[in-house]
């Protein structure tokens, strides 16, 4: 692929963009082609060195601001007529309460997702804490001349201990998906908001 075709992609891929962020988007990866063509590459390997428009494309939607693309997308083509205004106002006791529920639900949605990865770290603490009670259990046992309730709490702590190391591994792994899986929604939702009226 070509410069030119490189940059057309891209500008194409990125259509639903302020016009200002697409032409400094295109601006910096044309300079960036330039570079490499001046380290000695040809046109086409310098293309290919940058990466995949897709790639790309993902890259500067995550770094686009929602707000952004909201402004964009609202300002007004023409001035809204008397009419349409009265519609919007005699209609507001139907529209804004739907809207305000709509993401009154997604924003509980993603409360009762993050509470439950918070409930994990806590059952891993409790686990932990389990541990060290029950090591200290031994010397309590063994200083009432009990060996085995000191041998109890030595395998129940070995137990505890065990299973706070693995809930820890699942603490990290359950946070970095569900990390992973909120940046894939909102990257979708902004992709779903800029394909909106093209």
């Amino acid at each position: 692929m070509n410069r030119e075709s490189f940059l057309k992609e891209l500008r194409e891929k990125l259509s639903g963009l302020p016009q200002d962020d697409i032409d400094e988007r295109a601006a910096f990866y044309s300079e960036m082609i330039n570079d490499r063509i001046e380290d000695g590459l040809s046109e086409e390997e310098a293309v290919k060195e940058i990466g995949s428009v897709d790639s790309i494309v993902e890259q500067v939607m995550s770094e686009i601001p929602f707000t952004a693309l909201v402004k964009e997308k609202v300002k007004p083509r023409r001035k809204l007529k008397a009419w349409e205004i009265v519609l919007l106002i005699l209609g507001s006791p139907v529209w804004l309460p739907l809207v305000l529920s709509a993401g009154a639900v997604l924003l509980s949605v993603y409360i009762v997702i993050w509470s439950l990865v918070i409930t994990v770290y806590a059952v891993t603490v409790a686990m932990a804490a389990s541990a060290v009670g029950c090591f200290e259990g031994i010397f309590v046992y063994l200083a009432k001349g009990n060996p085995m309730g000191a041998v109890f709490c030595a395998g129940a702590g070995l137990v505890c201990a065990g299973a706070a190391v693995l809930m820890g591994v699942f603490s990290v792994w359950v946070t970095k998906a569900v990390a992973k899986a909120t940046g894939k929604i909102a990257l979708a939702a902004k992709r779903a908001f800029i394909g909106k009226g093209e």
